[in-house]
């Protein structure tokens, strides 16, 4: 049987040494054998099963939710490939229109042509939306209903110069954000303030009024919970989610301890 040390399947995956050891350590993924230099080795096996995390974790999946499923006796190797090709086919056609989108409103911004509003959403899914609203509403406080409400009046009030320049604040901080994480300062590190202060301003713009410390928090629980929105952080950098959570949270404490 061919083996690959952790290191070479690090570089075959894409993925970082720790990120296996990480996996070895909650059993998620265990190495077909551990050598008397205790070095781990892989096989075939492990490496597909790396492969389905990896599908699992591109739709934002939790590691203990893919652990149970890869775990479910009689587990179908090629049956999950087939689900997660035609999820990837849905995915695929949805970014090619937003790509498109992206492409009209560069046009538009630069002036070369007229854009209809309308165009401006094409590829943002309304099913993903609405499920995300009714989420709100049956996970938030009871006033949830007005709130999504006045956001979309106050997106929809702006220019179109003014949306773009909000969408590109929200990357920035999170791009600052995320960085924050893969160089190592703590999410309870007041470092991150300004962005923090940033991203809470945005939120409170989005919304169109205030943003106070307790929704603030109550925004961090609803990143936290909601599987959409999990993965949509886990793309920017693996533990973003978390990180960005704790991060806001620590924010909020702060801001209370100031007050």
């Amino acid at each position: 049987m061919k083996t690959y040390t952790v290191k070479e399947v690090a570089e075959l995956a894409g993925v970082s040494v720790r990120t296996l050891h990480h996996y070895h350590d909650i059993g998620l993924l265990t190495p077909a054998l551990i050598g008397e230099n205790r070095y781990r080795y892989y096989g075939e096996t492990e490496l597909l099963r790396l492969q389905q995390i990896l599908f699992y974790r591109e739709f934002g999946l939790p590691l203990a939710e893919i652990a149970d499923l890869l775990d479910q006796p009689g587990f179908d190797h090629v049956a999950a490939l087939e689900a997660h090709r035609e999820e990837m086919i849905r995915e695929a056609e949805r970014y090619r229109q937003l790509i498109r989108t992206i492409d009209r409103t560069i046009v538009q911004l630069t002036g070369d042509s007229a854009m209809k509003v309308e165009d401006l959403y094409k590829g943002f899914s309304p099913e993903k939306q609405a499920e995300y609203e009714e989420w709100l509403i049956a996970n938030c406080d009871g006033d949830m209903a007005g709130h999504i409400a006045d956001s979309k009046k106050s997106f929809a009030a702006m220019s179109v110069e003014e949306q773009a320049a909000a969408m590109a604040e929200l990357a920035a901080v999170e791009k600052g954000l995320s960085q924050g994480l893969q160089h190592g300062i703590p999410a309870d590190s007041a470092t991150l303030d300004p962005l923090l202060s940033r991203h809470r301003s945005w939120v409170a713009l989005m919304w169109g009024r205030d943003c106070p410390p307790e929704a603030y928090a109550g925004l961090a629980e609803m990143y936290l919970s909601h599987p959409d929105f999990r993965k949509r952080y886990e793309t920017l950098a693996e533990g973003f989610t978390d990180y960005l959570t704790a991060a806001m949270k620590a924010y909020v404490a702060r801001q209370a301890g100031e007050a």
